[in-house]
């Protein structure tokens, strides 16, 4: 199966070498381009898409709104899923998207393999964001988050087994399912399982929203705290 890409950058050179890195892999096709989201809006209308690299910082229509637009919910089905690519690690743009529906972000001078991994994971329905990244992240920019009482903010919490309230801690504070799984003494099958559960009940569409969600609801604390209370 070809994985058709759409790139969305407001710079024609990085187009480019996005491109030619692009149309050397078999599996892979650059079938869309855009100079901005509102451009990259309209050309979605028309054209049938399953990844986009997404620049967060354009004009007319930045990343962010472009991306929260065209994953809306962050549960349709058939929507493209986007990479957001930032020039800067711990942007905040990078955070917004995450929280409107990206499936991850990478840095713009990612390795060539780096980048065709991550756009074959998001394209098979994972996130890309390394844990780690994901951590730094939430640490920066969760504590200009409003507080909340985990419960009453999120009550869609309550559907969760202790096992999966266990497994969403852990998730969240950057572990992958191997490093959760010697943890909690499960196998990696029985983690994975635990995670796509939780991704079902509460309505979320991969585990980069999963860990934003437990940041936002004070599940866990920015700084790599435990759970909150």
């Amino acid at each position: 199966m070809t994985i058709r890409v759409m790139l969305v950058d407001d710079q024609a050179l990085l187009r480019t070498g996005f491109r030619m890195v692009l149309a050397a892999q078999p599996d892979m096709e650059v079938v869309a381009e855009a100079g901005n989201g509102v451009e990259a809006l309209e050309v979605l209308r028309a054209t049938k898409v399953d990844v986009i690299l997404m620049d967060v910082r354009m004009p007319h229509l930045d990343g962010v709104e472009a991306t929260r637009r065209i994953c809306g919910d962050g549960r349709a089905e058939n929507a493209p899923k986007v990479l957001i690519l930032t020039t800067f690690d711990l942007d905040e743009y990078a955070f917004s998207a995450l929280k409107a529906g990206a499936s991850g972000f990478m840095l713009k001078d990612v390795p060539p393999g780096e980048l065709l991994t991550a756009i074959r994971a998001v394209h098979s329905g994972d996130a890309v964001v390394a844990p780690s990244t994901t951590r730094r992240l939430l640490d920066r920019f969760t504590p200009m988050l409003p507080a909340t009482n985990t419960e009453s903010a999120r009550p869609e919490l309550g559907r969760l087994t202790e096992r999966e309230r266990e497994v969403l801690l852990l998730v969240a504070q950057g572990l992958s399912n191997g490093e959760i799984a010697a943890r909690l003494v499960l196998s990696e099958a029985t983690v994975k399982t635990h995670v796509g559960r939780i991704l079902t009940k509460l309505s979320l569409r991969d585990r980069v929203q999963a860990v934003v969600l437990a940041y936002e609801s004070g599940l866990v604390r920015a700084g790599g705290g435990g759970p909150v209370g």
